[in-house]
Formats: structure tokens, sequence, C-alpha cells
């Protein structure tokens, strides 16, 4: 703390150090932080967390914050594009856009206009219905590659442009979807064989989420329906 009350003081051109500069110097030093400093990873958390917690006021005030401690605008908005695809996900995916809007926005006006742009990504991020699901099944599905085997794609998922392949039944039993009753091919597998459905996505009830988890609950349905007729040949 002397050190930097040292150079603080040396830096305004001052011999000694009374009690008012120090107050001051101490008061100031908090505001400006470097990248590698703690101060600057605990502040970008607090935003985050501030953005994920739902809660706007305090995620524009650590968004403030940190522009006021001069960290890099352009930073920020990578974050608050990492945020809209981690904590929102398909809850609403118009939080990606405004978010990749905001940062559009920054570089061609730049400070201190575009930052408004970026604040009000930070504040529509804060109020947007909240979703991991996304990000859990992607971390999920990445974990599960790297230690399983290397599987076969299924005959009637592979490529057939030649005779030879047709010939080996490529893409033989394969049912084009577009044709089938609610352009879905009820009871298929797009999976290697023997592999079990993972259900890796989990849709939340939030947002546009609640519509994606109704959907894949119904395509579900008309699965089992199609497994009791029979019909699911390349279930796994």
């Amino acid at each position: 703390m002397r050190l930097i009350l040292t150079v603080a003081a040396q830096s305004a051109g001052l011999t000694e150090i009374d009690e008012a500069f120090a107050a001051a110097a101490l008061t100031e030093s908090p505001r400006r932080f470097d990248k590698g400093g703690d101060a600057f990873y605990d502040q970008i958390s607090a935003l985050h967390k501030s953005v994920r917690g739902s809660s706007p006021d305090a995620a524009l005030y650590w968004f403030s914050r940190m522009l006021d401690g001069g960290a890099d605008p352009r930073y920020l908005a990578r974050r608050v594009l990492r945020m809209a695809w981690e904590d929102i996900g398909l809850a609403d995916p118009r939080a990606a856009q405004i978010a990749l809007a905001a940062a559009e926005t920054y570089e061609r006006l730049g400070t201190p206009e575009g930052e408004l742009a970026l604040a009000e990504a930070v504040l529509y991020l804060a109020v947007a219905p909240k979703s991991n699901a996304g990000y859990m099944a992607w971390n999920q599905a990445r974990a599960f590659v790297a230690q399983d085997k290397s599987r076969p794609v299924p005959e009637h998922l592979r490529n057939a442009p030649t005779k030879l392949m047709k010939t080996l039944g490529y893409g033989k039993t394969y049912r084009y979807a577009h044709d089938e009753p609610e352009a879905y091919a009820a009871g298929e597998s797009y999976l290697p064989e023997g592999m079990q459905e993972p259900n890796w996505y989990r849709p939340t009830p939030r947002g546009l989420e609640g519509k994606i988890g109704e959907k894949l609950r119904h395509l579900r349905e008309l699965d089992m329906a199609e497994t009791r007729r029979g019909n699911g040949k390349n279930k796994p």
C-alpha cells in the first residue's frame, strides 16, 4: 500500500503524502484496473452473475463500473454476447441477435455513443427468460464424444453418390422427412447403431423453450406410436 501511495504521489509531482492525498488516492485506485488484476475479473463476474440473476440495475451498475474503470468496450461486447448464448440461449434467441447488433453498433459509433447500445443489450439480457439447457447439452455432447469410440454412420444415413454405394445399400431405407406426415419420420433414428438416445437437450419451460419442449414431447409421442405399430425399423 505504501508503494502504491508513493508511486501515485510521484506521478502527481508531490514530495510528501498527506492525509487528504492518501484518502483520495485510495478512493480512486480501485476504480482503475488492468486486465490481469483481480478487480477486473471480479467485476466481469459480478456483471455476468447479475445478468444471469435477472437484475437489470445491478447489471447496468457493473457494466458502468467496468467502463469507468477503463475496460475495453469491445471486450465487454464479447462477454455480453457469450452471456446471451450461455444463460439465455433458445429461451429467447433475440438476445444473441441484440447482443451482436450492439457490438456492431459500437464498431460503427465508438465511444461514447456506441456504449449506449451495449448498455441496452445488457438490460435486455438481464430481463430476458433464462436457460442454460443448450449450454449444458453442448458440454455433455462434447464430453461424450471425447471419451466414446468412433461409431460408424448407419447405412440409411450414408451418402450414396455412386452406383456402387447404392448397391451396397447406402441410403436405401432413408425416409425423407418432408414426405412424411407433419414432415417428421416418426420412429426413425439418426444416431449410430447401438447408441441410445442421450436426451442431452432438455428445454426449460421458460420463453421460447417452452414451445420447443412441447414440440419435442409431441414428436416423442409420434415415435412411441410408430414403435407400437412396429414401423420404427431404424431405431437402435
